[in-house]
């Protein structure tokens, strides 16, 4: 099949709270991996904050502030609306804060992409939100004897469940998270799954599907 339409990459600053509460206190790994003796040092040169992930092997980590708004979310919209496909806010986007005079500044994070897809659903209005991971469904007790595949969910099951915990929250749960937020405004479908199972997704016979239903 020939599509003619234009790709339009931006890189795109998403605007987050300078007081919350992440900025103090670091988790999100980012970079490589150390040894003891060698991060000690490189974390005296460059500032960073470190944690180790697994015995002896220390990263470096940075926070990871939940975004506010989208920079350019008009724009992106522009675009969409006359046909042009939108590559946006990849990897979570910049992370920026106003400053006490106004002016943007960015500061070292890593934001959650999965809720800036979100949010970004939000600003254009879209009726589905897909979340592409590496499961190809939604588990409740993940990795434990339990572990159950979920076909399908409403947003109010859904928000239940998370309450409860049983979605992880360095993993999925930040997905179901998101599903939430796009379905609270003008989302009526999200679909979480796997890559080799996209096309069963669309067909219904895949994936995990959360629908805005009472």
């Amino acid at each position: 099949m020939k599509i003619d339409r234009e790709v339009v990459t931006l890189v795109t600053q998403v605007i987050v709270d300078k007081n919350d509460p992440s900025l103090k206190d670091p988790s999100k790994y980012v970079g490589m991996r150390y040894d003891d003796d060698e991060v000690k040092l490189l974390a005296e040169k460059f500032d960073w904050s470190i944690k180790e992930q697994e015995p002896g092997q220390w990263r470096r980590v940075v926070p990871s502030p939940m975004p506010e708004y989208i920079m350019h979310g008009k724009s992106i919209k522009a675009l969409v609306d006359r046909g042009t496909i939108v590559i946006a806010s990849g990897g979570g986007g910049i992370p920026v804060f106003n400053d006490s005079s106004g002016h943007l500044e960015g500061l070292d994070a890593v934001i959650d992409k999965d809720y800036v897809a979100a949010k970004l659903g939000r600003i254009l209005r879209a009726e589905e939100l897909w979340i592409i991971t590496d499961v190809d469904h939604v588990y409740s007790n993940f990795g434990t004897s339990i572990q159950e595949a979920i076909q399908s969910l409403t947003r109010i099951e859904a928000e239940e469940l998370y309450n409860k915990g049983v979605f992880q929250q360095g993993s999925i749960g930040p997905k179901i998270r998101a599903a939430i937020h796009f379905l609270k405004y003008h989302g009526k479908k999200v679909i979480i799954t796997s890559i080799p199972y996209i096309q069963d997704a669309l067909d219904g016979k895949a994936g995990t599907e959360i629908r805005n239903e009472a």
